[in-house]
């Protein structure tokens, strides 16, 4: 019994995980928090959107999470363009007996500038067990200042934190999309500056192969690319595969994290323009 309780805690763990990490999934796999910084380099400028790039007017993404052998929740994209801004709302739920030992209900927005690729702002609302936290990210990008407001609505406790960004950023959430509208060829790897736990962090994406994936919404060919961290914080911690279509459009259609305790895939159920 007890390393069945285990085995589904571990399960709700990767439900989090999923959604932002130990604090976000982009954070602990691009290495955000070492105990040992490394030197400072050189940020990129974040690249506007290809010439012709159509993001979507409206499309909603459904994906089953599962962990080893285990469904240990579902996540869900929708994306909605309100003239030049690309909103996005992400949520991750856990199921199943999962959710009766160790709930996890978190929403997650941002939004981007479709002509620019800058982010506009990022948010989170988070309940995962006992634990409720909300945040909220916005970038002064005249001033050159991100500032971060979060509050613990168990404990009643708020801080609020200011630190420095280059002219053009993109966040944990929006980057998965933004990256979708950039040239993807194999062996050409994607680099912007990404803004996460109050650091900016120069991301690579490394446009990796063509595969043919198989998911329960459709066989789909594909490009693999690896999202990573060029400053090299944290070795061995984990990895993370994005599979999107190799068409026009860039669609994710799975997500594959590698993890301390495991393996995490999304799989993509259905798509639908609304």
């Amino acid at each position: 019994m007890l390393k069945r309780k285990t085995v589904i805690l571990a399960a709700a763990l990767a439900v989090s995980l999923a959604a932002h990490g130990t604090r976000s999934i982009s954070a602990q796999i691009l290495g955000l928090g070492a105990k040992n910084p490394a030197p400072p380099v050189e940020i990129p400028t974040l690249q506007p959107p290809m010439p012709g790039y159509v993001f979507p007017q409206k499309q909603t993404l459904n994906f089953t999470v599962d962990w080893r052998v285990f469904t240990a929740g579902t996540a869900v994209f929708h994306l909605e363009q309100v003239g030049p801004v690309q909103k996005i709302t992400a949520t991750a739920d856990s199921v199943g007996t999962i959710t009766m030992l160790f709930p996890v209900v978190d929403t997650f927005q941002s939004s981007f500038d479709t002509r620019t690729g800058c982010s506009i702002g990022f948010s989170k609302q988070l309940q995962e067990g006992r634990r409720k936290v909300t945040g909220d990210l916005s970038f002064d990008y005249p001033a050159g200042k991100q500032n971060q407001t979060e509050k613990n609505l168990v404990k009643g406790t708020q801080k609020t934190l200011q630190a420095s960004i280059p002219a053009c950023v993109t966040d944990s959430l929006s980057a998965i999309f933004y990256a979708a509208s950039q040239p993807m060829v194999l062996g050409q790897p994607i680099r912007f500056p990404l803004a996460d736990a109050m650091r900016t962090v120069t991301v690579t994406m490394k446009v990796e192969a063509k595969e043919e994936i198989k998911t329960p919404a459709g066989t789909f060919q594909t490009i693999r690319v690896q999202p990573t961290a060029d400053e090299g914080i944290v070795k061995n911690r984990g990895n993370i595969w994005i599979w999107y279509t190799d068409d026009a459009r860039h669609m994710p259609v799975q997500i594959r994290a590698r993890l301390f305790f495991g393996t995490i895939t999304f799989h993509l159920q259905s798509y639908e323009a609304k």
